[in-house]
């Protein structure tokens, strides 16, 4: 019983740090299409 919850817990843990990934990424491409429009509006100024 106690493998079989450490075996969940292990794989929950590896699910959260890949999803907390995944938001890093999706955070950094947000940043990147505020900064790019940023830009073009500074240019056409």
């Amino acid at each position: 019983m106690i493998r079989t919850a450490l075996i969940g817990l292990t794989l929950l843990a590896l699910t959260a740090c890949e999803t907390a990934k995944g938001v890093g990424r999706d955070i950094e491409k947000a940043g990147d299409a505020i900064t790019n429009t940023a830009s073009d509006v500074q240019e056409n100024i």
